[in-house]
């Protein structure tokens, strides 16, 4: 066993890997240096991928599962009660006010936390016109999180950029508690990615993220548990809204 690197709860690391076996693989390699893992789409679509998901908690690691939902109320409902029965502890839906209320529903006593997905990190304010809203990104996730607030789900993904208004709105709707889980983060220097709305750690924990989710900066690095580190050392001292 290798010697213990510093871990931080809030960290989370994506497991955009193409296959089951090669995020296995990089579980084994990241160790002791993270306890919570997102597991997104191409792998839950995999043979095993849900699996995995569930192995992973029995392993005592926190799962966070990226679905995404957006259906009528009944199709949500329904998915969101078996993904939490199965065993979940984060799971999303998209921001729609219908989709939030079935999947709370579907969830609620199972300790399933519902996370609704404001607008995605890799659209650009240009790339919301050209799909048509007639609102920015800021305008769009804080209308969002509003709604997020009123359907009664326990926190939001959202880009560090908009974090320090998510939060406001939370404290103002008396939920201290309301998790604020923000991908696109980058430490100091490293490669944006496709992603258009980031920010480093501390600055991202400084707005008032709850939780980071970085996935290629730790699982693209030559040594994942060294740089999973380097992001929690990076984190370290720092609260939501310091």
């Amino acid at each position: 066993m290798t010697s213990p690197l510093l871990h931080d709860p809030r960290l989370i690391v994506g497991l955009d890997l193409p296959s089951v076996e090669a995020a296995r693989d990089m579980v084994d390699r990241i160790d002791d240096a993270v306890g919570f893992y997102k597991i997104g789409l191409t792998l839950l679509a995999r043979p095993g991928g849900v699996a995995f998901a569930h192995a992973l908690r029995a392993e005592g690691k926190q799962v966070f599962q990226d679905w995404k939902l957006h259906d009528i109320g009944a199709q949500v409902e329904g998915a969101a009660r078996a993904v939490a029965e199965g065993g979940c502890d984060l799971l999303t839906v998209h921001a729609q006010p219908q989709v939030m209320t079935a999947a709370v529903k579907g969830a609620g006593g199972t300790g399933t936390k519902i996370l609704a997905v404001t607008v995605l990190t890799s659209l650009s304010d240009a790339d919301l016109k050209d799909i048509g809203y007639g609102a920015m990104a800021a305008e769009l996730v804080a209308r969002r999180v509003g709604q997020a607030l009123a359907c009664g789900v326990d926190g939001v993904v959202s880009s560090p950029l908009e974090a320090a208004a998510a939060r406001a709105m939370a404290d103002a709707a008396g939920r201290p508690d309301f998790l604020i889980v923000t991908p696109g983060v980058r430490p100091a220097g490293a490669d944006r990615g496709d992603q258009q709305r980031v920010a480093t750690p501390a600055e991202a924990l400084a707005a008032g993220a709850s939780h980071l989710v970085a996935a290629r900066p730790v699982t693209a690095d030559p040594d994942p548990r060294a740089a999973a580190a380097r992001i929690a050392a990076e984190m370290a001292g720092i609260r939501p809204g310091a």
